[in-house]
């Protein structure tokens, strides 16, 4: 509850920061490209074999009861819903949020945090507000397009599998697809996002001593934003779909 409530006080003051007009657009393109761009091949791979291999259990399964043509919407809506969302913020905080915390870290534990304080800059906004908004922008078009990479990598496995036309494939996706479950998706990315640069920055900002205590606080980091990314996935999906 401690870090909870130092999560949500570094957030308050990287939006005080962001509203001061503060913001450097420069380092927010370059948190971008570090976040998300650099994150694109790992996660898109992760999210079509997660694809490949849901298509296979589900095809073979629905073939045999006779119900081939709910295929393509089962597998649009579990990609859509919680397949892309979930594993492209995984990806991308296992790799870009350790990152952040690593080397927010490394400059907490150097004194760069200290200089910079010197400066009357506010070292809260100032490392933290770019990652943020970088996050919460890139990572809904990551999830985007990995869950059009994961419902055609489900059409290609299913037409190989069982022979399902692709037509059929097709339509069912569109008979199943809402535009309701991409808005969702496209939020939990943005909250995904927003969660993973926040506690992954926090954490690095909490680290003091030397470069052992770099390597626990991005082990820290790694665990603590993924809890923190299935709670709030938790309570979207009992949001959005149960009340």
């Amino acid at each position: 509850m401690e870090f909870l409530g130092l999560c949500v006080q570094n957030l308050i003051l990287s939006l005080r920061y962001l509203f001061r007009g503060e913001g450097n657009w420069k380092s927010i393109l370059e948190q971008a490209s570090a976040i998300s761009y650099d994150s694109l091949p790992i996660s898109l791979m992760i999210v079509l074999i997660a694809a490949i291999v849901i298509t296979i259990q589900v095809a073979n399964g629905f073939a045999m009861s006779g119900a081939d043509t709910y295929i393509g919407g089962s597998i649009a809506i579990v990609m859509i819903r919680e397949i892309a969302p979930g594993f492209v913020a995984l990806a991308i905080g296992a790799r870009a949020g350790t990152s952040i915390c690593a080397e927010i870290a490394n400059m907490k534990v150097t004194s760069q945090v200290d200089a910079i304080k010197t400066l009357k800059i506010n070292p809260v906004g100032y490392y933290f507000t770019p990652r943020l908004i970088a996050a919460m922008i890139t990572i809904p078009m990551v999830v985007l397009l990995a869950e059009f990479i994961g419902i055609v990598g489900g059409m290609y496995v299913a037409q190989a599998a069982i022979d399902l036309h692709p037509a059929r494939y097709i339509h069912s996706v569109w008979a199943w697809l809402s535009m309701r479950d991409i808005y969702i998706s496209l939020f939990k990315g943005a909250v995904f996002g927003v969660l993973i640069a926040l506690v992954c920055a926090t954490q690095g900002y909490t680290t003091s001593g030397g470069a052992k205590q770099v390597g626990i606080s991005t082990t820290k980091s790694s665990i603590l934003s993924t809890v923190y990314m299935l709670v709030a996935d938790l309570f979207i999906n009992l949001i959005f779909y149960i009340f």
